[in-house]
């Protein structure tokens, strides 16, 4: 069962302290399981964006993207309100193919399949590479059927097999213990960072490989954060995980690497620690001390 941490509540960036040098940021611990030192060279590539750009219609969003995300590891996607982030997230499962007039150039190998082939099977894809929103949303059944609902989409009839899975993917989401006498019970009685970790739950029921999260705790209380802070950091063991949070923070606490967006563009990527203490672009340094954004 995960456990409660003491979090602050978030904060648009991280203390900084002037020097003649620059600024020096006080990074705070990362969450059990997340080792920012670990050397991420031995992992095989889960994720690797080649010369992307994205267009809604005649607007280009994302300009000349290259990114490698490692297996089993976080990666915080960070920078301002409109700079591309999420709309990355999303091309990584093609969620922005149900936008109408949009489209992607360059090259996005998932787990080495070049995934903007046209002969991709995007349900099989978005089975996956799950996805978990920024506001939760349980569907309208009990906690059971959340779960359940992908594997039986897929064809699982037995109950037995499905009551196991149900069973190891909250105990994965950390919720089993508090649910586990009213799975009957409509998903909707749940709080809302109980609904938040249904949600990763029934993503996990699918059987992923690689987990998207859309600031999926920018609508949760400090308790409940912590709660998913510290699930992504068990998590991260068996997953790839990509994560846009405005949090620094958070940003900070749960990732092995950080990449900045800024105005379409990827300004500089690397991993979390040198990310937020020694930047190599002023413009990254300016956004995570506060400066803007």
């Amino acid at each position: 069962m995960v456990a409660i941490r003491e979090i602050s509540r978030p904060s648009a960036s991280l203390n900084a302290m002037s020097t003649p040098a620059g600024p020096v940021l006080r990074v705070p611990p990362a969450v059990a399981g997340v080792n920012r030192d670990q050397d991420m060279s031995s992992h095989a590539d889960a994720i690797n964006a080649r010369r992307m750009n994205f267009y809604y219609g005649e607007n280009q969003v994302l300009f000349d993207v290259s990114l490698t995300v490692p297996e089993r590891s976080v990666t915080a996607l960070i920078g301002p309100s409109g700079c591309g982030k999420s709309t990355f997230l999303r091309t990584l499962n093609r969620m922005n193919d149900l936008i109408e007039g949009t489209r992607c150039t360059g090259e996005l190998l998932v787990q080495g399949q070049n995934i903007m082939d046209p002969s991709v099977d995007v349900v099989l894809l978005r089975k996956h590479v799950g996805m978990v929103f920024q506001k939760s949303t349980p569907f309208p059944k009990s906690i059971f059927e959340n779960v359940a609902y992908g594997p039986r989409v897929a064809g699982e009839k037995n109950r037995a097999v499905l009551a196991e899975l149900v069973e190891s993917c909250l105990r994965k989401a950390a919720l089993w213990e508090e649910v586990r006498d009213r799975l009957n019970d409509s998903a909707m009685a749940l709080s809302g960072g109980q609904q938040q970790r249904l949600c990763i739950a029934r993503t996990l029921a699918t059987n992923p490989q690689i987990i998207l999260m859309d600031e999926p705790a920018s609508a949760l209380d400090p308790a409940s954060t912590a709660r998913i802070e510290d699930l992504i950091g068990e998590l991260c063991s068996q997953y790839t995980i990509v994560i846009v949070t405005h949090n620094m923070q958070q940003a900070s606490r749960v990732s092995h690497q950080t990449a900045f967006f800024f105005e379409g563009r990827l300004i500089e990527v690397g991993p979390t620690t040198r990310i937020f203490t020694s930047p190599a672009q002023k413009k990254t340094q300016d956004y995570i001390t506060g400066r803007f954004g």
